[in-house]
């Protein structure tokens, strides 16, 4: 028996937590560089503003219907993640965190009224963190995610569906389209409406091995999981990726090697920390630039160059060292740079690799230095201690026009009561 809990327009939601002069009105959060629309509140969707929408397409609701528009505050956001993460893991045996806004929860064995369970998690989260949530109750992980569906679609819910009972399942089934499925794309839902399979209730009845057959596996778990049998495990933990990028368009061109070297070290410092995060080392770097996609003849350039690391190592100062080299040997003075980049690739764990007694020794104490400045940034905030080269602010760095305090990781920014 599984429970998903997803908080509801999180982005958003995050906004209006600290700044409660938003609710009511239509709000969105924005990408990267304040490009598309990747957060809505309702009032927003009634206006018929899409997710990925590009911000210049609705930029008229601003004046027309009050839009408030706010840029991605990523501190703001991870921060209140792992608050109500924390809480889910002290209601549950086992969770999974599948996103920054939703988790599973292994209820199996929990001898008490799931129903309320889920209402009782609804209100603590809100109470005591401040973002509402939505939670779907199911025996199995796709089925789950359909009540939640329900739960946000239908506000007489009360926030929280129960799916146990198999009459209630088939009913909610027939009014899903197909599309709302977990794992069933856009893609997926074009191909089987040609097939006649427009509800999520006529994928479950559908032949099983024939979707297999006709699709792959995945689409027939996916079907065998609306009917109740269960297929997809819950997860204690994501994978470990077997590739890191930290790649950002910039917010205004550059034309200098020393712009691009900050804003690389920059990136492969980033990629470091999330490669120690996974307690594994690198053996091979890539970076890249490039310069509009939109660029003409001469202006357009794109480049990449991949760095073998002498050991392996997790090292920022190694891994900043040799995204530097690689830059260097790509840099072209002329073209108006766009976009750069660092991809960490073939990865190994400690105690999975021989040492080559010709290769330069590693640098001493590496791994214990790099716990410490995690530990401080972890407490601190990124980028309290940094290698100087890897600048965070500076003019290459993404636009956010309409950023917002970030009003529980930095002193500064912290809401003042008066």
């Amino acid at each position: 028996m599984y429970a998903l809990v997803d908080c509801n327009n999180f982005y958003v939601s995050c906004e209006r937590l600290f700044r409660p002069e938003l609710r009511g009105l239509p709000v969105v959060v924005l990408s990267n560089n304040d490009g598309c629309v990747v957060s809505r509140s309702n009032e927003a969707k009634a206006l018929g503003i899409k997710m990925g929408e590009p911000f210049f397409q609705v930029r008229h609701h601003v004046h027309e219907n009050g839009l408030e528009v706010c840029s991605s505050n990523y501190a703001l956001y991870a921060n209140l993640s792992a608050r109500v993460m924390r809480m889910l893991r002290g209601m549950a045996p086992r969770i999974e965190v599948y996103s920054i806004d939703e988790a599973f929860l292994d209820l199996r064995g929990m001898q008490i009224d799931l129903e309320q369970l889920g209402r009782d998690i609804r209100a603590r989260v809100l109470r005591e963190v401040g973002i509402p949530v939505g939670v779907g109750i199911a025996p199995t992980k796709t089925l789950s995610k359909l009540a939640n569906w329900g739960a946000k679609k239908w506000p007489a819910t009360g926030g929280v569906v129960d799916l146990r009972p198999l009459a209630r399942q088939r009913r909610l089934m027939a009014l899903a389209e197909v599309g709302e499925v977990w794992g069933i794309g856009r893609r997926l839902s074009t191909r089987l409406g040609v097939m006649g399979i427009t509800t999520a209730l006529q994928l479950a009845d559908y032949d099983h091995k024939t979707l297999r057959r006709l699709f792959n596996i995945n689409v027939e778990r996916t079907a065998r999981e609306l009917t109740g049998e269960e297929c997809f495990a819950l997860d204690d933990g994501p994978e470990p990726k077997k590739m890191i990028a930290a790649t950002r368009s910039f917010g205004q061109r550059i034309y200098d090697l020393a712009g691009l070297e900050e804003a690389v070290a920059t990136y492969a410092s980033r990629a470091a920390e999330k490669l120690r995060a996974q307690q594994q080392y690198c053996q091979l770097l890539q970076v890249f630039i490039r310069s509009s996609a939109f660029a003409q003849g001469a202006e357009r350039y794109s480049r990449a160059a991949t760095v073998p690391l002498p050991y392996p190592t997790a090292d920022t100062r190694d891994l900043v060292a040799a995204a530097q080299a690689g830059l260097r040997s790509i840099f072209t003075p002329g073209p108006a740079y766009a976009k750069a980049g660092v991809i960490l690739m073939d990865f190994v764990g400690t105690g999975q690799h021989t040492d080559d007694m010709f290769a330069p020794s590693p640098r001493p104490n590496s791994d214990r230095l790099m716990a410490v400045i995690d530990s401080i940034n972890s407490r601190q905030g990124r980028g309290t201690v940094r290698l100087a080269r890897a600048v965070p602010e500076r003019g290459w760095s993404m636009r956010r026009d309409h950023m917002s305090q970030r009003f529980t990781t930095s002193w500064q920014e912290l809401l003042e009561v008066t």
